[in-house]
């Protein structure tokens, strides 16, 4: 007779056909129960918000003292990421200023909404006929749309390439306008009527993006200085630009250029521009810069003008903005690189008009559902649908323009870090490490974090401010563990405080979050 055998309760009091089978079931469904229970209290453990402050590490605590920076004027979290620890904090609820920081959140959402293979793009098109069109040339007998749709890389080549495809299709001889079509957000234009953010608008930092971002929207100049002053020139060369140089020559650094610069006088009348360029320019110095001093309207039209003259292309009308009209034929087409290799960019320089541009992106999906609205409060609804989707508190979150170039932007570092613990796990993790500075080796962290085990480790996104200091990002500890981390510090005298951010990573890199263990000191040394 084949022998019987029970488990679990039925084992006492003898079993059945099945009835082991079925006690076995019943155990590996407790066990799992119990096993899933357990996690999801580790989970709730490590990504609750903390009740008590943590104490400062003693390094942080000497630097802070160092830059006569109160102990409240700093706000921090750390979280687990990938291992059991207890979260670290010190007033991680506190909504502060991020800073650029503020770009965590538009990357991470537009790479979950959108996908790292989204891409801009520039259209030429037209309603109008064409005729004895060839490859020989013939006429567009009406208007030539320019579409833009978010491509931020729409510089002088790219836009030529666009020309040299449309002769390509036929055109040589254009009888209409150059219609300018913005129409992809709405308002086209966010820029007109807002005031400067600061007392340098013409620099590449302030500009406010639209879809047609012919150029960034800049001029670039090429500044040399020579014995006798600075002599400037457009790059390409473009046709109805006068430069004025009232530059003197000083003793600095070619790469501390702007530090002497003063804003620039514009007077434009009959189709002539004169800029009379203020301030001082270092000694024996090239310099290529792209300022934003001239309208964008009529930087696109000369550009557009130079270039197409170039080709031997001809045209006799003028610019003016408008939409595409209904059943207009493509022409040539452009797309831009997709998104996941842009950020590389964006984040490592912590581009403004760049992520603000990319935070329109998030809106355009909802604007045919939603007209009337517009689209930087579509993009605004995204980001807190996505974070009400991964279970993070938006209280006291205020989200502006996507850049940090706010007044008005508010995280506590705990939602930012919570964010950065979702992005960690998510399908698109490795696109946002790709972007993110990398500590003492390249970006806005090039020159931090030298000394620091955190040195080519650390990844983490700056952000500045008058009255603001951030990071944010993904440091290992001394065991090689990650943690996703948000340090900000908001203060008048917040431009002191780097040290204080970095003492903290480099913290976090030797020992972890906690305080080091008694004994041992800052840089990991018995005393």
């Amino acid at each position: 007779m084949r022998e019987r055998r029970c488990i679990g309760l039925t084992a006492r009091r003898g079993c059945g056909p099945g009835e082991g089978l079925t006690a076995g079931l019943l155990a590996g469904f407790f066990i799992a129960l119990l096993t899933g229970l357990l996690t999801a209290l580790l989970t709730a453990l490590m990504t609750a918000p903390a009740r008590a402050q943590d104490a400062l590490p003693p390094a942080v605590q000497e630097a802070l003292r160092a830059a006569a920076l109160p102990p409240d004027a700093l706000a921090a979290v750390a979280l687990p990421l990938r291992h059991w620890a207890r979260p670290w904090q010190h007033q991680a609820q506190r909504p502060m200023q991020p800073g650029s920081a503020m770009k965590l959140v538009t990357s991470v959402v537009a790479l979950d909404r959108l996908g790292p293979n989204h891409r801009g793009f520039t259209e030429l098109r037209s309603a109008a006929p064409l005729l004895g069109g060839t490859l020989l040339g013939g006429t567009l007998q009406g208007d030539l749309v320019l579409k833009g749709g978010g491509d931020v890389e729409l510089g002088a080549p790219q836009l030529w390439a666009l020309l040299v495809a449309l002769q390509q299709a036929g055109v040589r001889h254009i009888a209409g306008d150059l219609l300018l079509d913005r129409t992809r957000y709405s308002p086209a234009r966010i820029d007109i009527g807002l005031p400067a953010f600061d007392e340098a608008p013409e620099s590449a930092y302030n500009v406010i993006p639209d879809a047609l971002m012919v150029a960034g929207n800049l001029l670039t100049l090429q500044l040399r200085a020579t014995d006798s002053g600075v002599l400037a020139a457009t790059v390409p060369p473009i046709e109805g630009l006068e430069f004025d140089s009232r530059m003197r020559l000083v003793d600095a650094r070619c790469q501390d250029w702007d530090e002497h610069w003063q804003a620039a006088q514009v007077d434009s009348s009959a189709g002539h521009t004169r800029i009379t360029l203020n301030g001082a320019f270092p000694q024996g110095c090239t310099e290529s810069v792209a300022l934003q001093l001239i309208d964008r309207n009529d930087l696109t039209e000369r550009l557009f003008r130079s270039l197409w003259q170039g080709l031997g292309g001809s045209w006799a009308g003028r610019t003016r903005e408008g939409e595409a009209p209904a059943g207009s034929r493509l022409l040539a087409h452009h797309s831009g690189r997709p998104w996941g290799e842009l950020l590389r960019h964006q984040n490592k320089t912590s581009d403004n008009a760049w992520t603000r541009l990319l935070y329109l992106e998030l809106g355009v999906p909802d604007m045919a559902s939603q007209p009337g609205v517009a689209t930087r409060e579509l993009a605004a609804r995204s980001v807190r649908r996505w974070l009400a989707e991964h279970a993070i508190d938006d209280t006291g979150f205020v989200t502006d323009n996507g850049s940090g170039l706010s007044r008005s932007e508010r995280i506590s570092p705990w939602q930012l870090a919570r964010l950065l613990q979702q992005a960690f796990k998510g399908r698109h993790a490795a696109e946002l490490l790709m972007s993110l500075p990398t500590a003492g080796v390249d970006g806005t962290l090039r020159s931090r974090l030298k000394d620091s085990p955190a040195t080519g480790w650390a990844r983490l996104k700056t952000g500045t401010l008058k009255n603001v200091v951030a990071l944010a990002g993904y440091v290992n500890d001394g065991d090689g563990k990650p943690w996703a981390v948000a340090i900000m510090i908001n203060h008048e005298g917040a431009s002191r405080g780097r040290p204080v951010l970095d003492a903290w990573v480099d913290h976090i890199a030797r020992h972890g979050p906690h305080p080091a263990p008694s004994g041992v000191g800052p840089q990991g040394e018995s005393p």
